[in-house]
């Protein structure tokens, strides 16, 4: 990964970090605090994030381990890893490597041998390949903080679409359910993360678009838009129960509109 990646990575992730362990491992757990793991003695490295958590089988530590391109040392890090883990914080590591490259997976998630029955090594870990999942399985939850990685996602449809994919990645972040400003962010994180296998003309072009929209629908005059027209479709809807006899104390429990209004429309 690049430097300017490895030092965005936290600041990406660290709010992603329960959605990510519970789609991907179905892991549910407490998080109680966050761990450092540095190699100071064989390499200037340190780990992407890992977890102190409690689960139903007791304290864990969960390393969540991000990867932009193939790299055929990774078992050897994630193998340091856990032994720094299990050597310094006593904890048994729940590993997850996330790759996010714009190729295929060619990592292995494994370390073995076995040279008789007193010499075995038989380590594993799990590997997510982010472009194999697809958009629709994503997107039909309510895992929010993962739409964040749909531009990276769903590699076929990726390299075939190209800037219609994004711009679907896009608007699926826009028609979020949530709160503004949680939507600009999840969309700053789409962002940066689609630099990985778009160019930079392509994400200027569509994020340059749903940014400016994201400003106007943060903006008083379009809440202010927004709430006449819920008024407006509260009145409809007001006229046509007292046609139908309603009672007006259950139309304005049903509407939100004061008695007052609901009287004015029967002039």
């Amino acid at each position: 990964m690049s430097q300017k990646y490895d030092i965005t990575i936290k600041d990406i992730f660290s709010n992603m970090a329960d959605d990510i362990t519970a789609y991907f491992l179905g892991l549910t757990y407490t998080k109680t605090d966050e761990l450092n793991i540095e190699f100071t003695k064989v390499e200037k490295r340190q780990s992407d994030i890992v977890l102190k958590c409690t689960t139903e089988k007791g304290d864990i530590a969960v390393h969540l381990e991000f990867q932009s391109d193939n790299d055929d040392k990774m078992p050897y890090r994630m193998l340091r890893y856990s032994l720094e883990i299990m050597e310094k914080y006593n904890l048994t590591p729940y590993q997850l490597v996330i790759y996010m490259g714009k190729n295929d997976l060619r990592m292995e998630n494994k370390l073995d041998y076995n040279l008789g029955e007193e010499n075995i090594l038989d380590y594993r870990y799990k590997i997510i390949d982010v472009g194999t999942i697809k958009f629709l399985d994503i997107t039909k939850t309510d895992y929010y903080d993962l739409y964040a990685l749909l531009p990276i996602m769903d590699r076929e449809r990726r390299k075939t679409e190209g800037e219609k994919y994004l711009k679907e990645c896009v608007e699926a972040i826009k028609n979020i359910p949530i709160d503004i400003n949680k939507k600009k962010d999840i969309t700053f994180k789409a962002e940066i993360l689609s630099g990985l296998v778009y160019s930079r003309e392509v994400i200027e072009r569509v994020f340059t678009e749903v940014m400016e929209m994201l400003r106007i629908e943060e903006s008083e005059a379009y809440k202010m838009i927004l709430e006449k027209g819920a008024k407006e479709k509260s009145l409809r809807i007001a006229k046509e129960l007292l046609k139908e006899g309603m009672d007006i104390n259950k139309i304005a429990k049903i509407t939100e509109l004061s008695i007052e209004e609901i009287k004015k429309l029967m002039n």
